[in-house]
This record gives C-alpha cells, sequence and structure tokens, in this order.
C-alpha cells in the first residue's frame, strides 16, 4: 500500500483540509490567486494567538469571499482570517514567530508558514507565485495541495486496489462458510478472511482521505466506495464474535487489530493472540467452532436479539445444525414460523456453500 503512504496524516490535519477542499470559497480564492501570480501567505485561527507575532498591517472587517481574498493578496504581507472563515481580520501583516522554532523549510515564506503554525497551532497557507504550489502547514505537519486532476487520478487507482482486494474477501468469505458446514474451520482460515476484511478497510480509509481532499470533486468516488465495503463492517464483526476467545469487545479487538503494522497483520500469530488464543504456532492449524452469529444473520427477518439467544442456547453452530425447528422453537423469541425459517435457511446456506467452494 506504499501508493498511500503520502497521505498518512492525523485526522485532525484532513479535518482542517477540509476547508480547502474544491467547491469551498477558500479554495476558490487560492485558485484565483495561483492564477493571477501574486503569491501570498494566509493565517486562519484564533487571532488572539496570532496577534502577539504580527506586526503592522491595518484591520478591516469585511467579510471574508474568495474574491476578496485574491485582491488583498496583491499586497504585501500576511493575510488573517477568523478559524470558521467567515471575516477577514488583518491584512498586510509582517509576521514575527519565534526564529528559533526548528523548520526544514528554506524559503522565508515558507519558514515563517512553518513556524507560525508550529507557535500559534493556526491553519497557514503559503502560496508560491513562482512555483504555483499550495504549501498546508498545520501544528507542525505539511501537506502540499495537489491539483483536481492529480487527486482524482490517484483515487481511481485506489478504487482499483479497493476492487481487487474486496474480490479477494468474498473469496475468503466463501471459502469460509463453506468448511464451517463441512465442520472444518482452521484458525488460519478464519486469521486470513480477518486480514483481508482489515486490509481493505485500510484502504478503503485511505481513499476517504482522497474524498476529503476532493470536496465537491469527490462525489462519484463516494458513491464508488460505499459500493465496494457495503457490509464489509458487519461481516468483520460477526466473525470476531463467531471466533474469539477473549472476554474483549469486538471493539476493543478490531482497534488492536488496526493498530497492526502491515507486516504485523500478515502475522497470523499476533492476530490470533488479539482473539484470545495462545501464541503457540501450531494453534494455527487447529479446528475452531463457530458460535453461529455469521451464519445466523444470513437468513432474512432475525433479529439481532434472537440470534445472541440462540448462540446462548446452543453454544455453537454444529449444535444449532443438529437442532430441529420444534426444538428450535423453545428458544426465546423465536417461535414455530421463525424456527422453520431458520432450519430451512441454514440448509440452503450448507447447500450454496458445498457448491461454491474452490481453491483459492
Amino acid at each position: 500500500m506504499s501508493e498511500f503512504l503520502e497521505l498518512k496524516k492525523t485526522d485532525e490535519l484532513f479535518e482542517q483540509l477540509k476547508k480547502l477542499a474544491p467547491g469551498t470559497e477558500l479554495r476558490q480564492g487560492i485558485e484565483l490567486i495561483l492564477h493571477a501570480k501574486t503569491g501570498g501567505l494566509i493565517v486562519i485561527g484564533d487571532y488572539e494567538n496570532v496577534r502577539p507575532i504580527c506586526d503592522g498591517g491595518f484591520e478591516v472587517t469585511a467579510p471574508f469571499s474568495a474574491n476578496t481574498l485574491t485582491e488583498l493578496a496583491k499586497m504585501d504581507g500576511a493575510i488573517i482570517l477568523d478559524g470558521n472563515l467567515q471575516k477577514v481580520l488583518k491584512v498586510n501583516v509582517h509576521l514575527m514567530p519565534d526564529p528559533d522554532i526548528p523548520t526544514g523549510e528554506t524559503g522565508t515564506r515558507h519558514r515563517t508558514a512553518d513556524r507560525v503554525s508550529k507557535q500559534t497551532s493556526a491553519l497557514v497557507i503559503a502560496i508560491s507565485e513562482s512555483k504555483d504550489l499550495v504549501s498546508v502547514y498545520y501544528r507542525g505537519q505539511k501537506y502540499v495541495l495537489e491539483d483536481i486532476r492529480t487527486l482524482l487520478s490517484k483515487a481511481n487507482q485506489a478504487l482499483q486496489t479497493l476492487e481487487r482486494y474486496r474480490f479477494r474477501f468474498d473469496q475468503e468469505a466463501r471459502r469460509l462458510t463453506a468448511v464451517e458446514f463441512q465442520e472444518i474451520v482452521t484458525l488460519s482460515e478464519v486469521i486470513s478472511t480477518i486480514q483481508r476484511a482489515q486490509m481493505l478497510l485500510e484502504v478503503a480509509g485511505e481513499i476517504e482521505k482522497y474524498i476529503i481532499l476532493l470536496g465537491t470533486e469527490g462525489r462519484l468516488i463516494k458513491m464508488q466506495l460505499d459500493e465496494l465495503i457495503a457490509g464489509i463492517e458487519e461481516e468483520y464483526n460477526l466473525i470476531i464474535m463467531d471466533y474469539k476467545k477473549t472476554k474483549k469487545s469486538v471493539e476493543e479487538i478490531r482497534r488492536k487489530i488496526g493498530e497492526l503494522s502491515p507486516q504485523e497483520l500478515l502475522d497470523e500469530l499476533k492476530v490470533a493472540k488479539l482473539l484470545g488464543y495462545a501464541s503457540d504456532p501450531s494453534v494455527i492449524e487447529e479446528i475452531v467452532i463457530p458460535r453461529g452469529y455469521r451464519a445466523l444473520k444470513r437468513i432474512p427477518r432475525i433479529p439481532m436479539q434472537v440470534i445472541e439467544n440462540i448462540v446462548r442456547y446452543y453454544g455453537n453452530l454444529y449444535s444449532l445444525l443438529k437442532s430441529s425447528a420444534s426444538e428450535l422453537d423453545d428458544v426465546e423469541g423465536v417461535g414455530e414460523i421463525r424456527a422453520r425459517s431458520i432450519v430451512e435457511g441454514l440448509q440452503r446456506l450448507r447447500d450454496t456453500s458445498m457448491k461454491e467452494i474452490a481453491p483459492i
């Protein structure tokens, strides 16, 4: 997933980058400044934090707009905007951040922008008239704004990767269902499906970041993303519910899996340990027994509370498969009609999974 490494920024930064997404007034103003080749330095944030490092300039009370920003950028000095992008607070300002703040930037404007962002926690935008470059600084992080065509190209490449990941996950999930009904599930097969789900969702998370950067231009990408990850979250949760041996919640287990590095995620023993299994390599090939959450969820119109009752009553999927409709009727919330539906539904799943199983 090296193509996504440049997007490894904090969620906090991406919240700020929403302000510069295509379709926003700020992005329109920046595009106009680039077109005019005037350059500029824009500071967005709490003026009280920025005021101590401001020298000269003059205060204004003009409402913020793209055209206003473009006209003001023709003057020397920085432009100060309020954090909500409602007002222009001060223009033609000379910024004097602490020169002892370390920075790796070289140009005067970019050094100033980096230091101001670190000293004041403001969002600072440096627009270079000579290089058509827009650099965004926030709390010591830097992001170079990319044009829409480049972002769309990268987002579409990421979608292609996601499509391949979804195909592989669906293969793994179908195979897992088949071996469940054959009663030959190994922990390795469970972990392989979990790994695929996690990888898929991580790529989806990176595409979400592209969507943020694309703003109004990212709507089609968002629609494609939603289609490709439909049902994955629920399936992932149900697999963990079926096979975890720890009392830790599904949410906590998933959070821990999400914290694994790409190399650690591929380590079956590390994932097994998070599920509550021993660290002994032999555990990977052990036969494991599903509780039945995932199979029951595939049968229409069974509330989750009823599924919980059934799992609690039978303990695992294999005991449930041996049960008759009359026995199922005894479970709280099931009833005669639902019991027959469950028995018939599980039989259909068994028959279908036997036809679909194939080596991967």
